[in-house]
């Protein structure tokens, strides 16, 4: 890393005060036009910075790494998830790779809570009688949707979103169940009044509602695959707000629309920004366009953890976020 100013290339748009104060500290290049980057145009930002911030959208895979300059020594992620970044590559080429843990835990779990709420409750669909017109007045079996107070909810993925989606729905009046690598500690548990379950299938099959709260590793895809869809309640409902690849989605549209499925709240899909035509033409689901964590003070937060990254590896330290493989 050179002594002077390092060569910070910022693959999007990012909030005003991120991008100061990152013009302030760095020779920091950015992205006035918001425009993704090609790969052609990734592998030529590889081979003039010192740094890298890419995002989620951004493909940094063996092809662009390989291509990196000498000069590239740190991508520091605008983000928690890494699966856009071939990580074991990087590191080999001695580039180090940093994330954003932690700052969005509350704002994504806010989501999650919002769409277990929505759609047992049909909100959406309530929202589109009255902009159509078609509320004609209330009536005892109109608009009936589910009560979730009382119900079973299954968290796949008791980390640091998964948790903090527990205490939200144990307020709720939610019994918490869980399916993680392994336990949390006894104090959560008994914290949380949560039950873990050594095997998914059997959670899955007990379950009123499931939220997928895991992130996307090779060991995670389809994790919620055609079988494990089916071993689901028919009354069930299932929320993603942590990847699309994590549920085989053409197999969750197929069950939805055959009313296999109550329902399903998603933030995020298998094919961003593509999503599947018969799943937008469904009224039992709530779709969101991957907005989850997108609040203006979650954007800051994760800005100023990329800035301190940065900083701390130019300044010849170990950066606070860095991502090892044990971590994937």
């Amino acid at each position: 890393m050179p002594a002077n100013k390092p060569l910070v290339i910022v693959t999007r748009r990012l909030p005003d005060a991120i991008e100061t104060r990152m013009k302030e500290l760095f020779d920091a290049r950015l992205n006035h036009e918001d425009v993704p980057m090609t790969q052609a145009q990734l592998i030529e930002a590889v081979q003039q910075a010192d740094v890298l911030v890419p995002t989620i959208t951004d493909r940094i895979d063996s092809k662009v790494i390989v291509r990196a300059g000498p000069q590239l020594k740190l991508i520091a992620n605008f983000g928690a998830g890494v699966d856009h970044i071939d990580v074991k590559t990087a590191l080999e080429r001695g580039i180090s790779v940093t994330n954003t843990p932690g700052v969005l835990t509350e704002d994504t779990a806010d989501m999650t809570m919002a769409l277990i709420l929505a759609v047992p409750r049909r909100l959406v669909e309530g929202v589109e009688q009255l902009q159509q017109d078609k509320f004609q007045g209330w009536a005892p079996s109109w608009m009936l949707g589910n009560r979730i107070w009382g119900k079973r909810l299954g968290i796949v993925g008791m980390g640091r979103i998964g948790q903090a989606v527990a205490r939200r729905a144990k307020a709720f009046g939610l019994q918490i169940h869980y399916h993680n690598r392994k336990p949390v500690s006894k104090t959560i548990e008994q914290e949380l009044e949560a039950t873990y379950w050594d095997s998914l299938d059997q959670m899955l099959a007990r379950m009123d509602i499931v939220s997928v709260n895991c992130p996307h590793t090779p060991a995670t895809y389809h994790l919620l695959s055609a079988r494990r869809l089916k071993m689901m309640k028919p009354s069930a409902y299932i929320v993603n707000t942590a990847r699309g690849e994590v549920i085989d989605e053409n197999a969750l549209t197929r069950m939805l629309a055959a009313g296999e499925l109550s329902g399903a709240g998603l933030d995020v899909f298998e094919h961003e920004p593509a999503v599947n035509p018969k799943l937008l033409k469904l009224k039992n689901v709530v779709l969101l366009p991957h907005m989850g964590s997108a609040t203006i003070e979650g954007r800051i937060d994760m800005g100023e953890k990329v800035i301190v990254n940065i900083k701390t590896f130019a300044d010849g330290h170990k950066p606070p976020d860095r991502v090892i493989p044990a971590m994937l």
